[in-house]
């Protein structure tokens, strides 16, 4: 079977529950969008509209907002359900 075989998933509803988790988090920690954009340096509006879906979130901002909330992208993205996020990466020496 190949990739093209597999039926695609509905995106909007893992989208929806993308920034609804977002949004959850960040009201958990009593965080407004102004601090959230200021944190990762956009405008609010620009953030409001990652929570509403108009705006696809750049994976590094991804990836600060999970670093902000203790949690992966994964859980972020709806992969998981699991909020813990990953141990530190192991630096090679």
């Amino acid at each position: 079977m190949s990739t093209r075989d597999i039926p695609l998933t509905d995106n909007k509803l893992e989208v929806r529950i993308m920034y609804e988790r977002i949004r959850n988090m960040r009201e958990d920690k009593d965080l407004t969008q102004k601090q959230m954009a200021d944190y990762l340096n956009i405008h609010q509006t620009t953030y409001s509209d990652y929570e509403l879906g108009n705006l696809n979130i750049p994976i590094p901002a991804l990836i600060h907002i999970a670093d902000l909330f203790n949690t992966s992208v994964d859980y972020l993205i709806d992969r998981t359900d699991d909020v813990r996020s990953y141990p530190p990466q192991r630096v090679e020496k």
